[in-house]
């Protein structure tokens, strides 16, 4: 009967993860064609051996479990498992639960438990009657069409999270995963020749996310706005097989499509959405969570004490050992679901469908093969190919909204208090994309994009209401944040290659094609590409691990058990692009900004992490020569790439400041808070502003990947080579292109006069590097531990009076904080002088000062027994400058500094009046200066004093400077 063969399949996971479960009372149930199971409790152990997560469950419910199998219809309709009203709670695990946990689930098995199933493989078909009216051929198609067409749902789904004073609550009314067909429509289908093809669609609904914080008896005092309030979503899901007898898919995509997503972030919910940041980042890196140091040792022990049960069993589980790039399989391979050492990995894949067989089978013809062949004869094991992953997030529209929270007290004294929250900022983004692309460990890409994003102000802040609704302000004063373009501009380029795009190979019965090369990677994903693309942000992350000789990822489909596998070449480059951005600093954006620092930072957590100071360790021989040559062929390194395209900073005059309030908070000063009597805001116009431009800036950073084994390693040798101490450094590069700056103003239509420049454009570049591991280095006083660069070929400031008398009215209305915040008030005099408007009569063009300076260059270094200084000026000019008119007046130049110049004529008074073209490049350096300062414990060898040594050389002069 069929029966027979679906009962123990579906009893199998249901008994595995519920406690307290009958099997006979299943089987009845099942017979009838429903189950329903009502107050499970969910076995806490299992979960937390599988998942393999960092935290650990405190309880575990389901409500109703209800199994519909349609038994006369299996070919044709699915099977349902309905779970309405499940819960979890989780908490972080902390260091002494590991302890015991990972101990206890260490001791809990014998090695004879945990290999039982390699030792014993079973078959599921073996565990049920032979029925000869059923042929083997039959059963297994269809229990593979009645896999592949599970149908679950998911009614009222809750996960708590609780740690300190955090309750982080996720609730989904409802989610359900179903098969669909080539047009992503609800079907019953099965994987046939020549697409191999199998989608699903999971469909979530109503999803809100609270975030809320509990007092010390852990009750929640009130309730703050969900962070995410109902967002439904969808994902898709794709698998590609190669052929018929595929074990695991060859390519995987899972995308989800948010349609919008509205997040709001209260003051208090603040502090512990970046607390719940700084968790998911700790983890990331591993800074909390791991296994600890004895864990990975006593799972060694046990594999290779295991290795005795079977034949040449020790001999397959070290060639896995020193495989790091083996397929997810080889883990499935050593034990059966119920050894609990499968990790996040094994778990995963559990949830993908293989298309014939199932993994006890793929054991038996391990089990079988080594029995009757031996090790000795199957010198190489055929492991499959790591699949290709793709995984991705898009969402046309998403908006993050800041709020400022006030409790309010009613009138009884008995009556809970009640909390009004306050809109004051808001960030909007749209086209966003997330797309992450893997084939095991050699091959890992994640791409971020944004199309567009802004920033703008909502209503009042701190008492001063400058943007309500009453106010009648223009859209445009409240954005004061835009990069990028909008979605009616460039379309749905978002979506490229996903599967919500119909043009995406998956959607036209086309296999898609994946760039896993590094080269092909770098040529294709250009700047350019990216910023066509998105727009606003760009950023790509690559890693990969290529073989030394081949330059390829590594492809270990074929491995000898006994063959060492080949060095590889590790890479990472991080690309990041900003497009065109504009940022308008002014009252109402600053304080907004600042009130939102200052509540990030009213909190009392400790860090997850804290860094330990740096132990040199000692007793360590010198590296070989084989280990040098290596390190000289190729030494990994971190590549960070940032590029700024286009970039305009406008700060305003203040309109009105506080920052007296929030400030001393930010600075770390416990202040009390301090009663403002604000006055009603009115809207400056004009408003006057500097702004600042910039072309393009460029900036690269460079680490080792692998910093304390490669400095332990160069430290200890005698005369490292200049290739060896390069990567020993941190590097920088900073390039600024067209940078200038100057005045402009904000008129009553909102837009900004032209610019006027105090700061024309100029470029400068700066370079530095820092030593990694500095414990190392203490005793190399030869080696430098810091060095900067700094070139500047030409720099120039000229502002008239008037523009001097604004430009100081700009800064001492920020700087100087008015205790009733009003504005600082300028006469129309001066701004009528500054900004004169076309057709309006002046009485006379404005004497400049002007002052600049070429061909600066400036070094830094530091070693460990002395500082020393250098730099070099090419040429300084300061002169005062009258501008001619259209009337026949010339300009006038009246020098006031100016060197290097020929003063052979200086008697003469045409020398005065004579515009002098700089000298050429050849020509000798203005000012040249030296200046060395011995550290503080330093060696000084050549005798027992201390010199600062200063040496300036100024136009064919030098003079030295010794002093004690």
């Amino acid at each position: 009967m069929l029966e027979s063969y679906v009962t123990p399949l579906l009893m199998s996971y249901v008994n595995k993860y519920i406690k307290n479960l009958k099997p006979s009372d299943l089987q009845l149930s099942l017979w009838g064609g429903d189950v329903v199971l009502s107050k499970l409790d969910l076995k806490l152990d299992v979960l937390e051996q599988e998942l393999k997560l960092p935290f650990t469950f405190m309880s575990g419910h389901i409500h109703e479990l209800r199994i519909h199998v349609p038994w006369t219809k299996l070919g044709s309709e699915p099977v349902v498992i309905t779970i309405n009203t499940m819960e979890c709670i989780l908490k972080l695990r902390d260091g002494a639960q590991d302890d015991h946990e990972s101990g206890s689930s260490s001791t809990s098995r014998s090695v004879s438990d945990s290999f039982k199933a390699v030792a014993k493989p079973r078959r599921l078909q073996q565990a049920a009657p032979s029925d000869p009216d059923l042929p083997p051929g039959y059963v297994q198609s269809l229990i593979r069409r009645v896999v592949n067409n599970v149908n679950i749902v998911v009614n009222n789904l809750i996960l708590k999270y609780v740690e300190d004073d955090i309750v982080l609550s996720v609730n989904i009314t409802s989610a359900e995963c179903y098969t669909v067909d080539d047009i992503w429509e609800r079907a019953f289908m099965d994987i046939t020749a020549p697409e191999l093809v199998l989608r699903k669609v999971i469909n979530f609904a109503d999803c809100t996310v609270c975030l809320d914080k509990r007092n010390a008896s852990g009750k929640i005092d009130f309730y703050q706005d969900p962070l995410l309030y109902k967002c439904s979503f969808r994902t898709r899901l794709h698998f590609t097989y190669e052929n018929i007898n595929s074990k695991i898919p060859s390519v995987i995509k899972i995308h989800t499509m948010v349609e919008s997503l509205k997040l709001s972030i209260t003051d208090q919910q603040l502090p512990m959405f970046i607390r719940i940041l700084e968790l998911i980042i700790s983890l990331y890196y591993g800074e909390i969570g791991g296994h600890k140091e004895g864990e990975e040792e006593e799972r060694n022990v046990q594999v290779r004490e295991a290795g005795n049960i079977l034949p040449g069993m020790e001999e397959d589980m070290d060639g896995q050992g020193t495989n790091q790039f083996s397929s997810p399989d080889l883990y499935m391979q050593s034990g059966c679901p119920e050894d609990g050492d499968m990790g996040w990995v094994t778990w995963a894949w559990s949830f993908v469908p293989a298309i014939v067989g199932t993994e006890e089978e793929m054991e038996e013809g391990l089990y079988q093969q080594r029995e009757t062949e031996g090790i000795s004869n199957n010198p190489q094991q055929r492991t499959p190919k790591d699949p290709i992953v793709s995984i991705g997030f898009y969402c046309t529209k998403a908006s993050v909204t800041f709020k400022l929270t006030e409790t309010q007290s009613e009138s009884s004294y008995y009556s809970p208090q009640k909390v009004k929250s306050r809109e004051v900022l808001c960030v909007e983004q749209e086209g966003i994309t997330i797309e992450v692309l893997m084939m095991g460990e050699p091959f890992f890409d994640c791409q971020i994009g944004f199309v567009g994003c802004r920033a703008l102000c909502l209503k009042g802040i701190m008492g001063i209401r400058d943007f309500e609704e009453n106010m009648n302000r223009l859209e445009e004063d409240a954005v004061f944040f835009s990069c990028g373009d909008s979605l009616s501009s460039k379309g749905m380029t978002y979506l490229t290659n996903s599967l919500f795009d119909y043009r995406s190979p998956e959607n036209n019965s086309v296999r898609a094609e994946f760039i896993l090369e590094t080269a092909n990677h770098k040529e294709t994903y250009t700047e350019i590409a990216g910023i066509q693309r998105f727009g606003a942000f760009y950023m790509d992350y690559l890693y990969t691990m290529e073989n030394s000789s081949s330059k390829e990822p590594q492809d270990f489909s074929v491995v000898s058990l006994e063959e060492v596998v080949p060095a590889v070449q590790e890479t990472s480059i991080k690309r990041l692009v900003v497009g065109a951005l504009e940022v308008r600093l002014h009252s109402s954006a600053v304080h907004r900004i600042l009130k939102m620092v200052t509540c990030a930072m009213e909190h009392e957590y400790e860090p997850y992490y804290k860094p330990q100071p740096e132990m040199v360790e000692e007793g360590h021989g010198a590296a070989t020569p084989e280990e040098i040559s290596s390190l000289e062929e190729f030494i990994p390194t971190r590549l960070t790439c940032l590029t700024l395209l286009s970039v305009s900073v406008t700060v305003s005059m203040a309109e009105f400041n506080l920052l007296h309030t929030l400030m001393p908070v930010i600075m770390g000063c416990k202040v009390a808070p301090v009663l403002v009597n604000v006055p009603v805001f009115q809207p400056v116009r004009p408003l006057p502003a500097v702004q600042f431009q910039v072309e393009r800036v460029n900036v690269e950073h460079t680490v080792p990947m692998y910093a304390p084994e490669l400095v332990s390693t160069v430290s200890r040798l005698s005369q490292p080579s200049d290739n060896l101490l390069h990567h020993c450094y941190a590097h920088l590069y900073l390039k600024v292109l067209g940078f200038q700056a100057g005045l402009t103003c904000q008129d009553s239509t909102g837009g900004f006069l032209p610019l006027i420049p105090i700061i024309p454009s100029f470029s400068t570049a700066l370079y530095g590097k820092l030593i990694q591991m500095p414990a190392y280095w203490c005793k190399r006083s030869s080696v430098p531990t810091t060095e900067c660069i700094f070139e500047l070929p030409h720099f120039t400031v000229q502002a008239t009076r008037a523009q001097t008398l604004l430009l100081q009215a700009i800064c001492q209305s920020w700087t100087h904080s008015m205790v009733n915040g009003s504005p600082v008030t300028l006469s129309e005099r001066l701004l009528r002088e500054v900004y004169r408007g076309p057709g309006v009569k002046s009485p006379g063009p404005s004497p400049t000062l002007e002052g600049s300076v070429q061909n600066l260059e400036l070094k830094f270094c530091s070693r460990a027994t002395v500082k020393c200084a250098s730099g070099t000026v090419g040429a300084v000019k300061v002169c005062a400058r009258t501008p001619g008119s259209g009337e026949g007046v010339k300009e006038k130049l009246v020098p006031l500094v100016q060197g290097p110049s020929d003063t052979k004529e200086l008697h003469m008074s045409r020398w005065l009046n004579e515009i002098r073209k700089p000298e050429s490049l050849l020509a000798p350096d203005l000012l040249v200066f030296s200046v060395q300062v011995p550290q503080q414990g330093g060696d000084c060898r050549n005798s027992g004093r201390s010199f600062v040594m200063l040496q300036l050389s100024l136009w064919n002069a030098s003079i030295i400077v010794r002093a004690l």
